[in-house]
């Protein structure tokens, strides 16, 4: 049997969109929920919120800002080197990945060895365990470090190396110095508390478990998916898919998907309407050329923009991301614009009472006016 986009579809809702259930209510319920759902990508903060509105309705402001601050869930660099937030207890898996795809890229930046590159990490990690450090701070570490070990001018690594180099490791989580979880005010960066980190990076179960985590919250995926997914190279995932030795499906582009055993049954497109944050898991757990089981090309590339690496907030209809939303602006009170594009069906006004109150939930804010527009360009 060959799966069809609607299949793919369909098995991934049962994970992502479950039969909704009471919202989360303290720091371990927000925790349970997001390792559900899996990893966030979350470079805008708001998407955190957002994410876990659209899958769990009704979970608030309060709540998420609770998980944050017992850091039941964090947030940090980690798979393909982007913000991502996760529940802690999968901080481990998610900062191995980052570990493992790094390492290499920065010993041929920073002119050194593999070897060397641990040591930076163990010593950026020493400086910022307490208090959390800004980038400049972490920055002007790295360069000095570099400069006494490699002995070169630190001046010269200051402006011969990418500033996110000292802060996108993925031992690091961040918190905001200023302003609340959800907004975009100036980071502070302090070493994640996960054991054994180095051993954790060269020990072949913990990208076994990685592709698990991938695999429960987003299956069925591909080798192709899970290697765009995590920011590794094909080879350690085919160790990681043979160390698991799962059985696989033929996909409607050839491909073989493989999933866990045991998985729960398909759900179908009836998930109501969904406002989901930028860079969704939706789209982002699979490469892209994959992500027709969500939307179509046309209308991703309507999406995505490229040149900025920037993506509209999508609309979730019928269980198809048919479009796009706004709410802009940090006021209280904001008016929100839901745009549904060519060949798609257009929302109800009803339909849309729920996912408004939601997002009014998770962002403490209160939605104005709502217009639905159709969008033919």
């Amino acid at each position: 049997m060959t799966l069809t986009w609607e299949d793919l579809a369909a098995r991934a809702l049962a994970r992502q969109l479950p039969v909704d259930g009471p919202p989360p209510q303290g720091p371990d319920d927000v925790a349970a929920a997001l390792r559900a759902m899996g990893p966030i990508q979350s470079q805008t903060a708001r998407s955190s919120f957002l994410g876990l509105a659209a899958r769990r309705p009704g979970t608030t402001h309060a709540a998420i800002t609770g998980a944050f601050e017992a850091a039941t869930i964090v947030r940090g660099s980690s798979l393909r080197g982007t913000v991502h937030t996760v529940a802690a207890d999968h901080h481990p898996l998610t900062e191995a990945a980052t570990r493992l795809a790094h390492r290499a890229y920065l010993a041929r930046l920073l002119r050194t060895t593999t070897s060397a590159v641990d040591e930076l990490w163990d010593a950026l990690e020493a400086y910022a365990a307490d208090p959390p450090r800004t980038a400049d701070e972490l920055h002007a570490h790295l360069a000095a470090w570099v400069g006494a070990r490699e002995g070169r001018d630190p001046d010269a690594v200051r402006e011969g190396v990418g500033r996110s180099l000292s802060y996108t490791h993925g031992g690091f989580v961040r918190r905001p110095l200023r302003g609340g979880w959800h907004g975009q005010g100036p980071a502070g960066y302090t070493t994640a508390r996960v054991p054994d980190r180095r051993e954790r990076v060269a020990d072949p179960a913990a990208l076994a478990d990685l592709v698990r985590l991938h695999l429960a919250a987003h299956g069925p995926a591909s080798r192709q998916d899970l290697a765009w997914w995590a920011g590794l190279p094909l080879g350690p995932v085919d160790a990681a898919l043979a160390r698991l030795g799962l059985a696989g499906e033929t996909g409607p582009d050839g491909r073989t998907y493989v999933d866990l055993p045991h998985a729960p049954a398909p759900r179908g497109p009836e998930t109501g309407v969904r406002l989901l944050p930028e860079f969704d898991a939706l789209m982002c757990a699979y490469e892209p050329s994959a992500r027709e089981r969500f939307i179509t090309a046309d209308h991703h590339e309507r999406l995505w923009n490229k040149r900025n690496a920037t993506v509209l907030p999508p609309l979730l209809v019928d269980g198809r991301i048919t479009g796009w939303w706004r709410a802009t602006g940090s006021a209280a009170r904001r008016p929100l614009e839901v745009a549904w594009l060519a060949r798609t069906r257009r929302p109800r006004r009803s339909e849309l009472d729920a996912p408004v109150a939601a997002l009014e939930a998770a962002l403490d804010i209160t939605v104005t006016a709502v217009t639905v527009t159709r969008e033919t360009a």
